[in-house]
């Protein structure tokens, strides 16, 4: 890996090495947190978890699997191996993910958010693979360890990394960007999450706008301008962003907006004074904002828009995310990876604009702090307005859920349970084998196990 070389190694963490001087000016061909991963010539990052101490298998990976060099936080009980003693492993991890980024010096864009973080990462990066080499975030590998990790996976045939970057607490932000130094930052929205610990929606801007610091003083912001507080940045280091959204005053924007059920949504894209038709592949006036970001980004690093339109019409969506399942005579939205409230109202939008049997089947949402039944409720009332033929709740803040849907819609169908279990043991006899169904609950309700049973072949 260029640059990583035991000796660049020591001096990026602040470390303090014990072992031969004949490797100081070797480099590490990986770097590997998990000891079934290693292998040889890596350098081992030793990571304590809530119930694995990475610590406790130096010998094995050392001895064993042939790593070069690993780190430590304890000098005393090594075995004689080249080992580098860190104050925190955490820390180093991210300080040597700084350090081999900016030996690459490839351009990096930066992507968070509220919702639709990855959605739009796996955009960009669909769009911008029909010019270059791209590496992107794997899943959602977005936060102090994630981000590292996927940095250490570029290699200097890449030729642009597109990096997600998620948060739930005030100061990540700075880290996370501090390591990325981002060329281009891109901000979907800022919504009504991780609440617990960001209180509110300003908290949030806040802490999702830490990133601003570390945007490389000549690179972009992309923001989404229909968002109300995105709309009030006016510029960073002295440059306005652009901004994308639904209305002609922004450098890029969308109209002439169909949707075509489950076969997405057309529009037409303008960027500046290009313009052209473009299918969006999943539904949802969201994606289509997702697409705008993707032709803002680009557009920023000069793609034609014949790119960006085979970029957007190419991508594909990932499990548990807006995925479209077709099961017989049964269309299952599976959507079941996180959930908060904007993200809970945008994928009920789509049922707004299909044809057969809607049902909802709709879990608890996590780190929404004290006003957590209050926006339960606020989406059950949403939910209420679009009149689906069936809703299905589960959790016990859901019901709060169900208070919302019966206040907008009093003769509507539901279905509550107290947990995912109990929902699992009559799913398939309540969905039966036809119609569309919209899986979605925050990752914790372990509604992955509602996607899988549903799209068991039905038996007559």
């Amino acid at each position: 890996m260029k640059d990583l070389s035991v000796r660049n190694i020591i001096g990026a963490v602040h470390g303090k090495y014990h072992g031969p001087r004949d490797i100081l000016e070797q480099e590490v061909t990986d770097v590997v947190i998990d000891s079934r991963k290693a292998t040889e010539g890596c350098l081992f990052i030793p990571m304590k978890g809530e119930r694995v101490d990475g610590h406790d298998f130096i010998s094995q990976v050392m001895e064993e699997k042939g790593a070069l060099v690993t780190l430590t936080e304890h000098a005393d009980g090594m075995p004689d191996v080249p080992y580098i003693v860190v104050e925190s492993t955490a820390t180093a991890i991210q300080e040597l993910a700084g350090f081999y980024r900016r030996a690459l010096d490839i351009p990096v864009v930066g992507i968070t958010g509220s919702v639709g973080k990855t959605s739009t990462k796996e955009m960009i990066a669909s769009v911008l693979s029909q010019k270059m080499r791209v590496l992107k975030t794997a899943g959602n590998f977005n936060n102090n360890i994630g981000l590292p990790l996927t940095i250490f996976r570029l290699r200097e045939e890449d030729e642009i990394a597109v990096l997600e970057m998620g948060i739930s607490h005030f100061g990540e932000m700075t880290e996370l960007a501090e390591t990325a130094e981002p060329n281009t930052m891109v901000i979907t929205n800022i919504g009504t999450c991780h609440l617990e610990f960001l209180k509110d929606r300003d908290g949030v801007f806040r802490a999702k706008t830490e990133c601003f610091d570390y945007v490389k003083l000549d690179g972009n912001v992309i923001l989404n301008g229909d968002d109300d507080k995105l709309i009030q940045v006016e510029e960073v280091h002295g440059r306005r962003p652009v901004f994308f959204g639904l209305s002609p005053r922004f450098r890029v924007y969308a109209d002439n907006i169909r949707p075509l059920g489950f076969k997405g949504t057309a529009c037409t894209i303008h960027i500046d004074e290009d313009e052209f038709d473009v299918t969006v592949p999943l539904p949802g006036e969201h994606m289509v904002r997702n697409a705008l970001a993707g032709a803002a980004v680009g557009s920023a690093y000069g793609l034609t828009a014949d790119e960006i339109k085979a970029g957007i019409e190419s991508f594909e969506s990932l499990s548990g995310r807006f995925n479209l399942i077709e099961n017989g005579g049964l269309m299952i939205i599976d959507d079941c990876y996180n959930a908060n409230p904007m993200s809970m109202k945008a994928s009920l939008s789509v049922l707004k604009d299909v044809s057969g049997k809607r049902i909802a089947i709709l879990g608890d949402m996590g780190e929404l702090g004290p006003d957590e039944a209050a926006l339960h409720r606020e989406v059950g009332e949403y939910a209420g307005t679009l009149g689906l033929d069936l809703y299905v709740t589960a959790g016990p803040l859901s019901e709060n859920m169900a208070a919302g849907i019966r206040k907008t819609c009093p003769e509507a169908e539901i279905r509550s349970y107290p947990d995912t279990e109990a929902l699992l043991s009559e799913v398939k006899q309540l969905v039966g084998n036809e119609g569309n169904v919209l899986v979605k609950a925050s990752h914790f309700m372990g509604f992955d196990k509602v996607v899988d049973l549903l799209r068991e072949p039905f038996h007559s």
